[in-house]
């Protein structure tokens, strides 16, 4: 959620949800937030979402499934579209390499952020 603050720069809430030491909403800068973002399109199953059902890419799913180069293959077209989906007004999406290793999943994402031109790295894993 973006907030509109005097100096008219953009608020955005830190995901997940909690608050900071001064007993406020935590915030996040704007590359952050979006790194937040990726996370979320990443780690939501699809159907988790009640008023988004098709949110998500599901990858989480993978953590339990054998390891081969088409499954990877198919599951980085899968992230990658579901990036371009959901955030494609925010960022473009470069490369997506998925591996499971034994009971964790490591997702790395390059992209550029739309709006300011930076290029960004975001590795993500999850354990079983």
């Amino acid at each position: 959620m973006t907030v509109p603050t005097s100096a008219n720069r953009a608020y955005y809430n830190r995901y997940p949800f909690n608050v900071d030491g001064r007993g406020r909403t935590a915030s996040a800068t704007s590359t952050d937030y979006i790194k937040q973002l990726v996370e979320q399109v990443l780690f939501t199953a699809v159907g988790e979402r009640v008023n988004r059902p098709t949110f998500g890419s599901g990858v989480n799913q993978l953590v339990f499934s054998p390891n081969s180069n088409e499954l990877a293959s198919a599951t980085q077209l899968l992230v990658h579209g579901a990036l371009q989906q959901w955030l494609g007004d925010l960022i473009h999406v470069e490369s997506v390499v998925v591996r499971n290793e034994d009971s964790s999943l490591h997702v790395v994402v390059h992209y550029i952020i739309k709006r300011s031109q930076q290029r960004q790295s975001a590795e993500f894993t999850r354990e079983s």
